[in-house]
């Protein structure tokens, strides 16, 4: 499928070339970059973003309109706060296993 394929050429993007260029991917705000596939006449794009070495997938949807609708950008903006709220928090540090100890 050619999301499939659009994906693999994400994955092997280095440090040398971090983003893949025009027309397969280009920058919608800030470091929210927009991956474009397109399936028959079906034309879909995939919000992410790059969080050092990995490329964060936050949003899949098809396209009907010229420009990004504002509500696909704000679901992937909400998406990447949530992760880096999630990566950013301390570890939990994990129970301990019950033993002859335990009261």
């Amino acid at each position: 499928m050619a999301l499939d394929n659009q994906i693999d050429r994400l994955n092997m993007l280095t440090t040398d070339q971090p983003h893949l260029p025009f027309p397969h991917s280009s920058q919608v705000k800030g470091e929210l970059r927009e991956l474009r596939c397109h399936y028959g006449r079906e034309h879909y794009r995939i919000l992410y973003r790059r969080s050092r070495s990995l490329l964060i997938l936050l949003h899949v949807f098809r396209k009907d309109t010229g420009a990004i609708p504002r509500a696909e950008i704000e679901v992937a903006e909400a998406r990447w706060a949530d992760f880096k709220a999630r990566m950013d928090a301390e570890r939990r540090i994990p129970p301990r296993a019950a033993g002859q100890d335990a009261p």
